[in-house]
């Protein structure tokens, strides 16, 4: 990568932000009439740290002369609130209709002054410098945080000519021109392992992954307990055992007519006749005696990881968990309600959840939780998730639905087979993704280091 150096000759000037831009400037409106078609650009229409502004949204100036932030072309908008500024959601507008756009009053607009370029101004604020110490003056209530205008007065900016700006931005945009196309390569693995990993999970969990128990019992002259046959002997071994309150209940079996054919030896049980079926609590946040111990306190946010997850952002004492119920080591966890529905994850420590996820404990002797873990990831498992969700403008899976969704369930020993296998593969998965993680971290720091290059206002 080449150094994005100043002229040697080139004379710098550090000037406040205000000498080198036009704060907010008040909008022209004699030029506008009711009906004059401008541009309108809501805070979801800038990219977070990309730049990029989608100005197709077109309305009348009647419909935006109040309460919207007006700008125009080659001005720069400046998310002020969080956490939209410290994502870097600015950009320099650009294509507006008629020249003209209007926006969300949380956009400071920076409109450069003669002998300043747009770009530069755009790629100096959008660095991570300048928003880290504009995020250390943002002023008002946690969660409605704004960067004032007074920072954006007295902060400072290197100003060289304008000949040696546009000679700094255009080589700024070779270079991230260069780290974009590679970042766009690693994406495009990470959506070819995730297409992988949901082709490992569907065929393990159709009998295609290993040979079938089935297969292994013809070609060694045995015979073998079948899918159906293990889960009736744990059924019968849990009905003897009941000890809860009240008469036993057996757990409904699934409702098969539509589900696919399995494979011999297969059969299809409920989550609930799998194991334990609980929803999670949420303990009342005045105690604070509540929180700050051992145990993990999952959300749906906590199951980003996937499979094993430990950690999470809460951890309750025991008074706290004393409020729900602790559900052991190897359970799975899913989201069951809003947009990230059907998100899993399997625990590898005992741990707590909150209302948003329903649990499975299996009993272990029918199922591998690692198995039972690997179906409700799998494509047919979240097909089964999304599709018994409420139809709602927040799909909700309770728990008695949850309990009754169907899981396909191989011979024990085939499970055996069907989780190694899994594991094996997935675990090259996992160690490419964090390879391609660490590279594009690696590109972002790239692209924080050629902004802090540019601006250094050097010529060493």
């Amino acid at each position: 990568m080449s150094a994005v150096l100043a002229e040697p000759e080139t004379t710098w000037r550090t000037v406040p932000l205000s000498e080198a831009v036009e704060i907010s400037p008040k909008a022209d409106r004699a030029v506008l009439t009711d009906t004059t078609l401008v541009s309108f650009v809501p805070m979801a229409a800038v990219g977070a740290g990309n730049g990029q502004i989608d100005t197709s949204t077109i309305r009348p100036y009647a419909e935006v002369k109040k309460g919207y932030t007006h700008f125009r072309d080659g001005d720069v908008l400046f998310a002020k609130i969080t956490p939209c500024m410290e994502n870097g959601k600015m950009a320099v507008a650009h294509g507006l209709h008629n020249g003209v756009g209007f926006g969300s009053t949380e956009f400071h607009v920076l409109r450069p002054r003669a002998g300043v370029d747009s770009r530069y101004v755009y790629h100096f604020v959008s660095g991570a410098k300048y928003r880290n110490e504009a995020a250390h003056h943002m002023t008002g209530a946690v969660g409605q945080k704004r960067v004032p205008v007074s920072f954006l007065e007295r902060s400072e900016i290197p100003l060289p000519s304008l000949h040696e700006q546009r000679r700094i931005v255009a080589e700024i945009e070779k270079q991230f021109s260069r780290l974009d196309q590679a970042v766009a390569s690693l994406q495009r693995v990470k959506a070819q392992l995730k297409r992988y990993k949901a082709s490992v999970l569907k065929a393990a969990v159709e009998g295609r992954l290993v040979e079938t128990e089935a297969d292994c019992a013809r070609r060694e002259g045995r015979g073998f307990e079948t899918g159906a046959e293990l889960l009736q002997r744990i059924l019968d071994t849990r009905r003897s055992q009941w000890k809860g309150k009240g008469k036993y209940k057996e757990p409904a079996a699934p409702e098969t007519s539509g589900l696919p054919e399995l494979p011999e030896g297969w059969v299809w049980a409920t989550y609930a006749q799998l194991g334990d079926v609980t929803t999670g609590f949420t303990p009342p946040t005045i105690d604070t005696s509540n929180f700050g111990g051992a145990l993990p306190f999952m959300k749906p946010t906590d199951l980003d990881a996937g499979a094993n997850v430990a950690s999470a952002r809460e951890y309750l004492s025991m008074q706290g968990a004393a409020k729900g119920r602790i559900l052991p080591a190897k359970s799975i966890l899913v989201t069951c309600i809003g947009a990230t529905i059907g998100k899993t994850g399997l625990s590898s420590v005992p741990c707590a959840t909150n209302q948003q996820i329903n649990a499975l404990s299996v009993v272990t002797a029918t199922v591998l939780p690692e198995y039972a873990y690997y179906w409700t990831a799998s494509p047919g498992g979240q097909r089964q998730i999304i599709d018994n969700a409420s139809a709602t403008t927040l799909p909700i899976l309770n728990k008695s639905k949850f309990a009754a969704l169907p899981v396909p369930v191989p011979p024990r020993t085939e499970q055996h087979r069907i989780v190694a296998e899994v594991d094996r593969r997935l675990s090259i998965v996992r160690e490419v993704e964090a390879e391609v993680d660490a590279n594009l971290k690696r590109a972002q720091a790239l692209r924080q280091a050629v902004l802090a290059r540019a601006f250094a206002g050097t010529s060493s």
